[in-house]
């Protein structure tokens, strides 16, 4: 089996920051290093960048992500709205994978964002568990507390394995104290 990986990004809030490659961190965190290591190791490994992710709308989203070769070997990791993108995308498609990784997941939005209520309210397909090998979850027990509700809306929906590491909060640079994410290298990799 030839694994291949794909890391869908969180989104932003601050729409000119994000524009910038310099100053937008929502593609950096813990995921060039985690390509990097994927690398190494000759895995197949897309970091794809979401069109307008301060906006983000998931049919923009699907357009650019179908870019990709997704098949039965395939690790898809989420990091916040990338979670749930991901789930949305692999109940519609009803594609099977090798493993679904969430971090921080996140499905509530602000009151009064619409772009992210059309993002993140829509139903979960509890079949699509059946069609990936292994659901695993990343959580921090210093998570805000939509983000510890969006968990248990995911865990509830799909089960799989949660996985809660103390302070890291959102798993962003910031939070984490650096861009290494080792634990979730170990989970791609076993």
């Amino acid at each position: 089996m030839k694994k291949r990986v794909l890391i869908i990004h969180g989104c932003p809030s601050d729409t000119e920051k994000a524009m910038s490659s310099e100053t937008r961190t929502y593609d950096k965190h813990w995921i060039p290093w985690l390509k990097k290591e994927l690398v190494l190791r000759d895995i197949e490994t897309e970091t794809p960048l979401m069109p307008e992710p301060w906006a983000p709308d998931y049919y923009k989203f699907k357009k650019e992500f179908d870019k990709y070769k997704v098949d039965e070997d395939s690790i898809l990791v989420g990091h916040s709205c990338g979670c749930a993108f991901l789930v949305r995308w692999l109940g519609e498609t009803n594609q099977k994978i090798y493993k679904l990784i969430l971090v921080a997941p996140w499905k509530i939005p602000d009151k009064d964002d619409e772009f992210r209520k059309a993002f993140y309210e829509y139903p979960i397909d509890e079949t699509m568990k059946s069609r990936v090998k292994e659901i695993i979850m990343f959580t921090s027990d210093d998570e805000e507390n939509d983000g510890k509700e969006s968990l248990k809306i995911f865990h509830e929906a799909l089960d799989g394995k949660v996985i809660e590491l103390k302070g890291r909060r959102h798993f962003t640079q910031d939070d984490m104290g650096t861009t290494e994410f080792p634990e979730l290298l170990g989970v791609i990799l076993r």
